[in-house]
This record gives structure tokens, sequence and C-alpha cells, in this order.
């Protein structure tokens, strides 16, 4: 038995360099981006050893005391660290509601249109604001959401009197970052879904409107299963992502007043790290975000898996 597990290892092994060298183009060309990831992704995994130590920039990694456990043990009673969780979870379970939804009906709607002029006129506008940085975007909504700003001018015309700086509310921040990052995002995001779309069969259509079947019912009948495994893909990738809020997005419309409810997890590592040089405690923060965010992966991977009948996406 172990001659024939060895011959059959052996197989494959042989088998597994017939392709590689049959495809030598395509390995070639996927070189540069496997060396990207050893240098980038690899390489660095040696400096997660900083989160058991007690680093400054005076020292090495290597000659950094060792404190163990200690960094850890600071992070499960410290309050700020504590509530830029609440913020990046209450924010990243907005941006999810939303924007895991809407482009997949953007989409639908897009593919639905019979005027391929006006389909791409849509898809070009839909997909420009993703191509526009933050610092473009939040300084409009800084200016739109000012006392003088659009939105307090539009209020008015429907009666109301507001003068309020809405960037200045704590208490709406995060609505205004959860629907400002889907505004951004939700024409790009079309993208796979539209490319999924493009590869049904069109018979399965003509064959639904011979049994009388309506643009609603072909949509749920054929459209979206068509689509689930791009729909379950994304939908793991989004909940994996819950701790990993934007930074750039809070950055740019983090201000004193609403920094209570706009501080997040990446801007607290930002700022722990970066500007109060505490190397150590922002690595351990880190470490644990990533442990975590690997572990949702995997459960709701699980979970997909049960609904698309033990079928992977992954």
């Amino acid at each position: 038995m172990k001659e024939v597990a060895k011959e059959s290892l052996g197989s494959r092994f042989k088998k597994y360099w017939q392709t590689f060298f049959k495809q030598w183009q395509l390995q070639l060309m996927a070189i540069p981006g496997v060396v990207y990831m050893i240098i980038f992704s690899f390489i660095p995994i040696y400096g997660i050893t900083i989160a058991f130590k007690s680093y400054t920039v005076i020292d090495t990694m290597d000659s950094a005391p060792w404190v163990g456990l200690q960094n850890f043990k600071t992070i499960m009673s410290d309050q700020y660290f504590w509530q830029s969780v609440v913020n990046t979870l209450g924010i990243s379970a907005l941006k999810l509601a939303f924007g895991f939804i809407l482009p997949i009906i953007i989409a639908i709607m897009i593919y639905e249109l019979r005027d391929s002029l006006f389909k791409r006129v849509i898809q070009t506008i839909s997909y420009l604001p993703h191509f526009l940085s933050w610092i473009i975007l939040g300084g409009m909504l800084i200016t739109w959401m000012s006392s003088n700003g659009m939105i307090n001018q539009l209020l008015g015309l429907f009666g109301a009197t507001p003068s309020t700086n809405h960037m200045l509310d704590a208490g709406k921040y995060w609505w205004i970052a959860s629907l400002s990052d889907v505004w951004k995002e939700a024409g790009w995001g079309t993208i796979l879904y539209l490319a999924a779309m493009s590869r049904i069969d069109p018979t399965y259509y003509e064959a639904a409107k011979m049994d009388g079947a309506t643009r609603i019912r072909q949509i749920f009948s054929i459209t979206i299963p068509m689509i689930k495994g791009i729909i379950s893909l994304n939908f793991i990738l989004a909940v994996s992502g819950l701790f990993n809020s934007n930074l750039d997005q809070t950055l740019v419309l983090m201000n004193s007043q609403n920094q209570p409810k706009a501080e997040v997890i990446n801007s607290y590592v930002y700022r722990i790290g970066l500007m109060q040089g505490d190397f150590s405690y922002a690595t351990a923060v880190g470490l644990g975000v990533s442990v975590i965010s690997v572990a949702l992966l995997a459960l709701t991977n699980i979970v997909t898996k049960k609904l698309n009948d033990n079928k992977s996406v992954l």
C-alpha cells in the first residue's frame, strides 16, 4: 500500500511539472506577483514578534526585550480601543447592509437595459466616484454638510431651517461615513456581477419567456441563481473585512468634535503606532484584528458552503 501511495504521489508530482512546463509562459508572467508576495507579504511576517516585545526606535527587532502577552493584556483594559471597535463594527455593519445589496441591484438594472448607449453612460457615471480619492470626496462632503452647504440648502427647500454643521455632529457620523462609502464604491462593485451575468446563456431567458415568465420572475429564477457564486464570494470578503474600516476616509472626515464616533481600529493603530511611537502595542492590536478577520473568513465560508450545496467559492 505504501508503494502504491508513493507511486501515486510521484505520478502526481510528475504530472504537475509536466503541466508547469507546458504553461511556462503563464508561469513566467506569474513570477513578478510571487516575488511581490514574498517580499511584501511573507518576509514582513517576522515583524509580528514586535507584538510580544517592548520595541522602540532605538531597538532592533532582535534586541528588543520580550514582554510576552503584556501588550494584549493592555488592550483588554483600554477603553479607547474598545470604543474604536464599537465604531468600526457600527460603520462596517451599515456599509455591509447597504453596500452589499446595492451593487447587485444596480448590476441587475444595468443588465436589463436594452439601449446599449444608455447602458454605457449609466455604467460610466456609476464608476466615476470610485476613481476620486477621499481627499477630493472628503472635501466635497465637508463643504456640502457645512452650515451653509448644499445639504442644509436642500433641507431649506422643504421648509426646514437647519443651520448646523453635520460633520461636527458625532451622532450622525456613522451614517455619513457608511453612505458616502457606498456612494463611492457601489458602481465599481457591479463589475464582477455584470461579468458573471454576461456569461448566462440567453436561451434560459428565451425559454422563460415562452413559459410566460415576467422580467421580475426571470431575475429571481435565472439571473440571481446564476450569479450566486460571485454573491457568496463577495459576502465572504465583506464579512471578513468587518474590522477593517477605510483609513483614508476616516483621516479626512474625522475631527475633534466627531472623533468619539469616528475613531476606528485602523485610525487608532495609526495614531498609537506612528504618531505616538508605541509600535509594539499597535502591532498587537493589528495582530488581534487579523486573527479575528481570518476566523470570520473561515466561518462565513462554512456558512456559504452550506447554502451552496456544500460547494466552496474560495
